[in-house]
């Protein structure tokens, strides 16, 4: 069950209405790094949470606070659409282009919406749910959290770099902190599943003894002249899950050339194939 307040999670003030920055905004909205992906990702990630209910509680409270942040985004794309111009002759007037095309902003925002926010990305384009990561093991789902709110807040902080306005800095703090805390209680939560050790590889449940082990830890290269692979981290030492050691070479293929055989009469083909 959900509950609504009329009053938003944190103040929305535009000082200077700026319909280009609305445009920006849009990305945070819609956009694949935006709140709508995250929202629908931990929402649908806590319904199916199976095992200690604290994870479906934890998922589904931040899935509730990530909607509040769509409200918040849609409010400010709103109050910065203010100084959009409804009249294609006020930009015409000053340039024969219309100003760029209204001046860069997303006509959606005007053709569409009423200058409105929608659950598009800055170029118009409607969030489509292909990047909602739900995969019904707990460890997986905590791991792309982390990367959600990294690109979340990456692009926070470009947004932030983008304006003057005193307002929208203010908001943007805000939702730059909250990814701050969701980076850290994604984090917290595979700590509690065991972290590095006791999570990974994911899934743990898989018995490791029964996968090509030579392989498990090995850094593969693929170079045309068959030289080593650049050394790193991931290519000497103690594996970072603790169960085995990393090694690095050149691979080399280790299966045949394919042969699928002929193909199938009334299968379309040409007469050759057959």
């Amino acid at each position: 069950m959900f509950y609504v307040d009329n009053k938003l999670q944190y103040p929305v003030r535009v000082d200077t209405p700026n319909p280009l920055f609305a445009r920006a905004l849009q990305q945070a909205i819609g956009g694949v790094e935006g709140e709508i992906r995250v929202a629908m990702q931990y929402f649908f990630q806590a319904c199916g949470a199976r095992g200690n209910p604290k994870f479906r509680d934890l998922l589904m409270n931040t899935a509730a606070e990530e909607l509040g942040h769509i409200e918040m985004l849609a409010t400010a794309v709103a109050l910065n659409l203010e100084g959009a111009p409804l009249s294609l002759k006020e930009e015409m007037a000053k340039d024969s282009a219309i100003n760029a095309v209204m001046g860069g902003i997303n006509l959606k925002n005007l053709l569409s919406s009423g200058l409105s926010a929608m659950p598009v990305d800055s170029d118009g384009v409607p969030f489509d749910m292909s990047h909602i990561y739900a995969s019904g093991n707990i460890a997986a789902d905590m791991t792309a959290n982390i990367a959600a709110e990294s690109t979340g807040r990456t692009l926070a902080v470009r947004l932030y770099n983008m304006t003057d306005d005193p307002g929208m800095k203010d908001m943007l703090q805000y939702l730059i902190a909250r990814d701050t805390m969701h980076q850290n209680q994604w984090m917290a939560a595979l700590e509690e599943l065991g972290g590095a050790t006791g999570a990974f590889p994911i899934p743990n449940s898989h018995p490791q003894a029964e996968e090509k082990t030579e392989f498990s830890y090995a850094y593969l290269g693929f170079h045309a002249d068959g030289s080593e692979p650049a050394p790193g981290r991931w290519s000497s030492g103690a594996s970072v899950d603790g169960k085995g050691d990393f090694t690095s070479q050149p691979m080399k293929p280790l299966g045949q050339e394919p042969n699928l055989g002929k193909a199938k009469p009334k299968s379309g083909a040409q007469s050759e194939q057959i």
